[in-house]
């Protein structure tokens, strides 16, 4: 019995050296890009079907009822005057959040390949102004990860149709779903 462990455990090292070997990490995420567009509308619209809100990782428009009814959001949309503009839930008075958004100006998607290391580049608790030719990178709410870790996710997202009329902002947006990493683009992109 005793032979037959060891002869398994060199196997599963050989395995693993092999694999190691091979500039494979077996623990690695593996993800491709998966752009996808989604419209949500201004708080300030009428009607209980109103998605305002927008939860990145989970690549889904909320309704928010009340700011402080969950927090499972990463921005908001309100309409102010002329201007849409993108609302951190710290600016609707959920203080614990760590969603943020780092606008980019004059960039073009394919050259944003990281989100920013320094919490300073984002906004957290001002309305950042939506605007045609800006791509901004956004830091998810804190969650929970797999193996009970806590867990910060990353994407960028580009306005496609700014409908200040209707209160409408259709964007193209996408979201690296490896925990804490901060690359935009897949392994090997």
């Amino acid at each position: 019995m005793h032979r037959r462990q060891t002869l398994h455990t060199v196997v599963i090292l050989i395995v693993a050296l092999g694999t190691a070997a091979c500039g494979d990490d077996p623990f690695a995420l593996r993800w491709t890009e998966n752009p996808e567009e989604v419209t949500i509308q201004s708080l300030d619209r009428p009607g209980p079907q109103v998605r305002a809100g927008f939860n990145l990782f989970e690549r889904t428009p909320v309704r928010i009822e009340a700011p402080q009814t969950g927090g499972r959001w990463d921005f908001a949309l309100e309409r102010e005057g002329e201007t849409l503009r993108l609302l951190p839930p710290r600016t609707m008075g959920i203080q614990d959040s760590s969603a943020g958004i780092s606008p980019m100006e004059g960039a073009q998607w394919d050259d944003i390949r990281e989100a920013p290391r320094d919490t300073t580049a984002y906004t957290f608790d001002e309305p950042v102004p939506v605007r045609d030719g800006t791509i901004y990178v956004v830091r998810t709410h804190e969650q929970a990860g797999s193996f009970g870790r806590r867990c910060i996710y990353y994407g960028k997202l580009e306005p496609v149709v700014v409908d200040v009329e209707r209160g409408a902002l259709t964007f193209r947006f996408d979201v690296n779903p490896d925990c804490n990493n901060r690359s935009l683009v897949p392994p090997g992109s």
